[in-house]
């Protein structure tokens, strides 16, 4: 349905409102009231701004500045979202919104982790059949978010209309267990996995995965492997001890940032079935996660 950017950065400004008044952040706005509506889903759309503003006051330091602009650019509407914050190093700029993907290790640990959420923004922009690229002079100057999305065509009866390139495994009703000890991680594998039908339950530590796993069992299993106390190996072997009926046997696949044949052979011997590396596009994932739900079944109904 057409829908108004200016309300939808309306709505997202007031959602992250405290943060950037907690750090005397300075929010300036020059939105184009004649800019042209866009089609799509509201609520993905705020979801996106909001991103883009959660992420620009989580590294913009105290009385730092936020510039959120939107203009027409000739049948787009173009959305800006500025900041004088920490900016993003030239060699992980190009990856910026890949899934799975951190920046360093320091930067996780002082803010939570960096442009996770921005796989994110791009997922849901490209669905709306838009684009978003970043900018960044460098470290310690800044960055700057454009996103640009198709003008609804005026006077035209066009319905809602999202590209969506449905991969194709099925997950509808599947339900998967994520363990994962970074939240943004979390939530960007939920994101991709629930568009395609999974009911997704999260765990943030290994021993929060066995916790869950004592009271059911679900159809798959997705571990990091780089977790503090408990990791993603140690886990699938505690996982593995068990009685088939205390899911013993669920398939599992291990999401890693080492790629090596090596790591791969290591998560099999531990007993995953799968070893995926990060970055990861959401079609492979999702693809894996369907193939292996499907051997699965077929090993279930063997004579």
């Amino acid at each position: 349905m057409p829908i108004s950017l200016s309300f939808v950065i309306t709505a997202a400004i007031d959602t992250v409102r405290l943060a950037i008044d907690a750090k005397a952040i300075q929010l300036k706005l020059a939105v184009d009231p004649k800019v042209g509506l866009v089609l799509g889903d509201a609520a993905r759309l705020q979801q996106v701004v909001w991103n883009l503003l959660a992420n620009a006051a989580k590294f913009t330091p105290s009385g730092g500045q936020i510039t959120v602009t939107l203009t027409q650019v000739e049948t787009c509407a173009q959305l800006q979202v500025k900041d004088t914050g920490k900016g993003i190093h030239s060699t992980f700029l190009p990856y910026v919104f890949e899934h799975f993907r951190q920046e360093d290790g320091a930067t996780t640990r002082q803010f939570g982790g960096l442009g996770l959420g921005l796989a994110i923004v791009r997922q849901i922009v490209e669905m709306h059949g838009g684009g978003v690229q970043a900018e960044s002079p460098g470290e310690f100057l800044g960055a700057t978010f454009t996103v640009s999305l198709p003008l609804a065509k005026t006077g035209s009866n066009q319905v809602q209309t999202i590209r969506s390139d449905p991969p194709s495994g099925d997950l509808k009703g599947l339900q998967i267990l994520v363990v994962d000890d970074e939240a943004d991680m979390r939530e960007i594998a939920a994101f991709v996995l629930e568009q395609q039908g999974a009911v997704v339950i999260t765990a943030a530590s290994a021993q929060e995965a066995l916790t869950v796993l004592d009271r059911f069992t679900p159809d798959v299993l997705l571990s990091d492997i780089g977790m503090p106390d408990m990791d993603g190996y140690m886990l699938i072997q505690q996982v593995r001890s068990r009685a088939a009926s205390d899911g013993g046997q669920i398939p599992a696949i291990a999401l890693t940032a080492y790629a090596g044949e090596f790591n791969q052979q290591q998560a099999i011997a531990a007993g995953f079935q799968q070893h995926l590396a990060k970055p990861i596009e959401p079609i492979v994932l999702i693809d894996a996660i369907a193939n292996l739900r499907h051997q699965s079944q077929q090993q279930e109904f063997k004579p």
